[in-house]
């Protein structure tokens, strides 16, 4: 009679743990409007010479930064 009651206790918790997640709420963040990277910075932290809103100054931007400061093989040693 004994093993009968916990086996049914270990099903009924394995049924619980199991369904468990089935009741969970979506996580989403709502909306959020996103603006274009270039379109600008409200900070100190813009680079100078870099026009907000400028696509093409952007991207110029990024080419230059991409070729002089971040290439370790364009560098002097």
């Amino acid at each position: 009679m004994m093993s009968h009651t916990l086996w049914l206790t270990g099903l009924a918790l394995a049924s619980m743990m199991g369904l468990s997640g089935c009741g969970e709420k979506p996580q989403t963040l709502g909306t959020k409007n996103d603006a274009t990277a270039y379109s600008g910075v409200t900070n100190a932290f813009a680079a100078p010479g870099w026009k907000a809103g400028d696509k093409n100054s952007w991207e110029q931007h990024l080419r230059t930064r991409g070729e002089y400061g971040m290439n370790d093989h364009t560098r002097a040693p």
